[in-house]
């Protein structure tokens, strides 16, 4: 089993803020690649995503080429919980998702889903009590610098190309997919080693 602890940001819609186990290791590193997977899918709708079963197209079809591969390392199902906003902050409140990996399909027991439940709500009650950066702010200091050379590449992209913070992303993401490189290896070459990447059309993920 597998957990991780991911938040939405303005750079690339999610930052992992902590993860447990080989899994989720695998997990959060086929999400980050290739920006789909439950927690995106949690963290876009606002809602909670449970698959017990990664062979299920019909729970996978949003994120095809992250199930066949999550499958690919050992990845059976997945379960990803989206904490629900506060009213008093319900648009300055970052999302934040808990995700569970296992290495076998079946529903998530409910003791243990009601256990992922408050676990979930401690951290978003923790996250809530870090002060928010302003429009102004150059940081966010409430993440942890896990992605950070993520961030600092597509910032660097962004400048590079004169394209926006999401228009960069996918370029890294797409030269990353198609030449079969880890996108932060990807990010550390473009940050510490002035790697220049031509323009490219986003790649077709939903191929054969």
């Amino acid at each position: 089993m597998g957990l991780t602890l991911a938040v939405d940001a303005a750079l690339a819609q999610r930052v992992s803020l902590a993860a447990q186990g080989p899994l989720a290791a695998r997990g959060e590193a086929l999400q980050i690649n290739l920006g789909e997977g439950p927690c995106i899918e949690a963290l876009n709708h606002r809602k909670t995503v449970l698959v017990p079963d990664l062979d299920d197209p019909g729970r996978t079809g949003a994120w095809p080429v992250y199930a066949q591969r999550a499958r690919a390392y050992g990845i059976r199902a997945a379960f990803a919980l989206c904490a629900v906003a506060q009213p008093s902050q319900p648009s300055a409140q970052p999302g934040l998702v808990l995700s569970v990996y296992r290495d076998s399909p079946g529903p998530l027991p409910a003791a243990d889903l009601e256990v992922a439940r408050n676990h979930l709500h401690a951290a978003d009650l923790l996250l809530l009590t870090v002060p928010l950066p302003g429009e102004d702010d150059a940081t966010t200091p409430w993440l942890l610098p896990a992605d950070a050379t993520v961030h600092q590449a597509t910032g660097m992209l962004s400048y590079r190309h004169h394209v926006t913070i999401s228009q960069a992303l996918a370029l890294l993401r797409a030269h990353a997919y198609t030449r079969q490189r880890d996108l932060h290896d990807l990010a550390q070459a473009v940050v510490h080693h002035g790697l220049q990447l031509p323009q490219l059309p986003p790649p077709d993920l939903t191929g054969p």
